[in-house]
């Protein structure tokens, strides 16, 4: 799944609890997976902030190498 995947079912989802009268087990399930996508698009958000840091960290090294 991608992170665009995941953020489209959390939005789903969400719309669905806000607008639907939902049987309280079909709910709790739609809560539970809500928090299962929240927390996968999280660690796939701070995966890429930690490759972009460290993307950035050698591109100004190599910049520096070169002044």
């Amino acid at each position: 799944m991608s992170y665009e995947e995941a953020v489209k079912e959390l939005e789903n989802i969400i719309e669905r609890l806000e607008k639907e009268q939902l049987p309280l087990a079909t709910a709790q399930e739609l809560f539970e997976r809500a928090n299962t996508l929240s927390k996968f698009a999280q660690e796939e958000l701070s995966k890429t902030t930690g490759k972009l840091f460290q993307i950035k960290k050698e591109l100004d090294e190599f910049t520096e190498e070169e002044v």
